[in-house]
């Protein structure tokens, strides 16, 4: 009889022990290092707002990022972005602008008038840009263009260098379910890729339904696609992720990535959903890149910015992206502003600067 407890007990310590060698701690928000003042994208002409890097085989850093004339005003990003390739000797900047990777290119296109909301890769020798696009009436609003947002659909281009030229495609690569009661029978956006162990790829999306009253429908969610290449076509799984019960648009902008035998994603809280610090970037984590789940330590960042010259308060802090140095998450950029008149990109180191030089 002590010797089947012994054994009981032996058998629960080795399946604690292999659970939670499978459950990996991370703390986004520690791993923070002061920023350099220097380290921003701004320019004076535009607003500039997500951002994504890559390194490029030449060893320089090229940034993919959304810009649209300041003269349009803050909700023209709906009706004039255009995503534009910036170029830095060193990870944290400083950037400079050297051309446009994705411009309009003709109302009758899916993505014709509009392009926004990157996010790059390397997978094997080519580069491939994951982005929203739309098309509509061109018109410039105070408030929301309806017909460019409900126009919003995800797409791919590809190159063999950042410097382009990009290969885009005449149809999107995410569009809008045909059932009307579909999470995503509204519009998609906002794509975030990683690959697999497996070679695989895993996307997570923005989808609106058509649940709520038109135009702005609802309730806005995340859903998860897969494909066996980068270019698809994926497969939409239906469950929405990132979701909490009673809210109808809980959290925005996850970026996604794999990192030992665990997921991780950072999304922007919309209220403090998932934080105790109100609207904040929060952290969470899956075994399966399916079942998403709060993580631990989930604050990533409330909307401060840690300069070298000292903090700084900001209104929204958003479009997380995670640039990699061997494997381990080493700059988080973020598009940032103080007011609706103009915006920028903050890279935020996440170890010590001399590694990254």
């Amino acid at each position: 009889m002590i010797k089947n407890i012994l054994l009981l007990i032996t058998c629960c310590w080795i399946l604690l022990g292999c659970v939670s060698s499978n459950t990996a701690e991370l703390d986004i928000s520690q791993s923070m290092q002061t920023v350099p003042d220097t380290a921003k994208f701004i320019d004076p002409d535009y607003y500039i707002w997500g951002s994504s890097m890559v390194e490029g085989s030449d060893g320089k850093y090229h940034l993919f990022y959304s810009r649209w004339h300041k003269s349009y005003g803050h909700n023209a990003w709906l009706t004039h972005s255009e995503i534009a390739h910036a170029v830095a000797d060193k990870p944290l900047g400083p950037y400079k602008h050297v051309d446009i990777g994705l411009p309009a290119r003709g109302k009758n296109y899916w993505d014709g008038l509009s392009t926004h909301n990157p996010t790059v890769h390397k997978f094997g020798d080519k580069y491939y840009i994951y982005y929203m696009g739309n098309t509509g009436d061109g018109k410039v609003m105070k408030g929301f263009n309806f017909s460019h947002r409900n126009n919003q659909r995800i797409g791919v281009a590809v190159a063999n260098s950042p410097y382009g030229p990009w290969k885009r495609t005449d149809t999107p690569l995410i569009n809008t379910s045909e059932n009307n009661n579909a999470w995503d029978a509204l519009m998609v956006s906002n794509p975030s890729v990683l690959q697999k162990a497996d070679g695989s790829f895993l996307m997570v999306y923005k989808a609106v339904a058509k649940k709520a009253p038109l135009p702005a429908g609802g309730p806005v969610v995340h859903l998860m696609a897969t494909a066996k290449s980068p270019i698809g076509p994926f497969t939409k799984h239906v469950d929405p992720v990132f979701t909490k019960v009673g809210e109808k648009f809980p959290a925005e902008d996850p970026y996604i990535w794999l990192q030992g035998n665990q997921y991780w994603a950072i999304v922007k809280d919309m209220k403090g959903a998932f934080t105790d610090s109100g609207k904040s970037l929060a952290l969470f984590n899956s075994q399966n890149g399916f079942d998403w789940h709060k993580a631990n330590m989930p604050l990533v960042s409330k909307l401060e910015i840690n300069w070298q010259s000292g903090k700084q308060k900001v209104a929204h802090l958003e479009r997380p992206q995670i640039w990699f140095k061997e494997g381990k998450p080493a700059i988080l950029f973020c598009a940032a502003d103080e007011t609706r008149e103009h915006s920028y990109n903050v890279h935020i180191p996440l170890i010590e600067i001399e590694k990254l030089k």
